[in-house]
């Protein structure tokens, strides 16, 4: 044993203990950071928002219509809502777009789209929020040819329902022109022209509208 070390006073143990210890924390400091740096983790003093998990719903069927359209009836597609987005599933109805009035295939969309969604439908993540006591009725007598008038004013509506009924009516053959449909309420009001477009579908809070109708 060495002169120095033999006769070290007590005071100089404690300083050697001490920076020791300050000298293996150090250490484990620099071990961490470059386990880090190793990972390609980027520090940081500011809480991040990695915004809302992805969604696992499929929003997508896995079995096919398990019985064949009715003769008298056929296919029609109908807007759901499925991870906070339109899209489109298919539903056979009792009546024919291109052989039934109007108001018949309006009226036959409307109970699809209040129609809760079967089992399949579910586990893929469809929901409707169209309102079981929504009705939809003919235009009046001095109102646009084509035009729907609901038993509830249209803007007073949830935005997602108000969104399932207009790409549902604004894409079918009978009911829309160029994307959009006429739509009124119960009251006085002048019908106003309501377009599906792209945003209508995934940003459900906006539903674009092309205004009042003049009427003649």
């Amino acid at each position: 044993m060495r002169g120095d070390q033999a006769y070290a006073t007590p005071r100089e143990g404690r300083l050697r203990r001490r920076t020791g210890r300050t000298v293996a924390a150090l250490a484990a400091v620099v071990a961490c950071a470059a386990l880090a740096a190793g990972c390609g983790i980027r520090s940081t003093s500011v809480p991040v928002d990695a915004g809302a998990a992805p969604s696992r719903m499929p929003c997508r069927t896995t079995s096919a219509q398990a019985t064949a359209p009715p003769s008298e009836g056929a296919a029609v597609r109908i807007y759901l809502v499925c991870a906070s987005q339109l899209v489109t599933v298919e539903r056979t109805v009792g009546v024919d777009e291109s052989r039934s009035d109007p108001l018949l295939i309006a009226q036959a969309l409307l109970s699809e789209l209040q129609r809760n969604p079967d089992a399949d439908e579910r586990r893929a993540g469809f929901s409707t929020d169209v309102p079981a006591g929504l009705r939809v009725a003919d235009a009046r007598e001095g109102d646009p040819q084509g035009t729907l008038r609901l038993s509830e004013q249209p803007d007073d509506l949830p935005a997602e329902a108000l969104a399932q009924v207009v790409c549902s009516y604004a894409e079918s053959e009978s009911l829309g022109s160029g994307g959009s449909v006429l739509l009124g309420g119960p009251g006085n009001y002048t019908p106003r022209g309501y377009l599906c477009t792209s945003e209508t579908k995934t940003r459900l809070g906006e539903v674009p509208t092309l205004g009042a109708v003049k009427l003649s």
